[in-house]
């Protein structure tokens, strides 16, 4: 009898502390965050970096909403060719024109429990780039590593399809997608 009781109650127990949490927020740590891109061409895969301008989420356990963005510094586009850069940020990204690209987070599609180390998060959101914006689902994985938080993602941008000019030639054959994988560190906001 006590065992069906307990049984009954810690559900019960388990809402009404969910129910009492208090929503956290995250900040992304630029100078420790890494925004890896790669495409594949014809003479050689391109490996590059970006760099975060800035990023924040909040996360309500109460109701299991999320909200925040992350700003991506298009024009800090490296690929370690001057040359390639140039043609990257005039032909393709047109950074000048489009210099931030923002991941903005509308729902999460997962459940999210605190502390968050060692999940798995999927985060739905639009992707805004060269001017529009397009839905977006992440998957997150989380890891506790040297006392941070660490959350990882890849992606593809199929940019092409999302209106930037190929930068190929007749000579020069260039994937229309581009791979990302990011690391990053979060922090709790103060």
């Amino acid at each position: 009898m006590k065992s069906m009781l307990l049984n009954r109650l810690l559900p019960l127990l388990a809402l009404s502390l969910a129910a009492t949490a208090q929503p956290v927020a995250f900040n992304l740590d630029p100078s420790q965050t890494q925004v890896h891109f790669r495409v594949d061409s014809t003479l050689h895969t391109v490996h590059g970096t970006f760099k975060l301008k800035s990023g924040a989420f909040r996360f309500d356990p109460a109701t299991q909403s999320v909200s925040g963005a992350a700003v991506v510094d298009v024009a800090s586009g490296d690929s370690g060719s001057h040359a390639r850069d140039g043609r990257m940020h005039k032909e393709v990204l047109q950074s000048a024109k489009y210099p931030e690209a923002v991941f903005t987070v509308e729902r999460l599609e997962s459940p999210f429990a605190l502390p968050a180390p060692n999940q798995e998060i999927h985060l739905a959101g639009s992707f805004s780039i060269h001017g529009a914006a397009h839905p977006m689902t992440l998957v997150i994985h989380t890891r506790s590593d040297a006392g941070k938080l660490i959350a990882t993602t890849a992606f593809d941008v199929p940019y092409v399809a999302w209106g930037m000019k190929n930068p190929g030639n007749f000579l020069l054959k260039v994937d229309n997608i581009v791979h990302f994988e990011i690391d990053a560190v979060l922090q709790p906001a103060p």
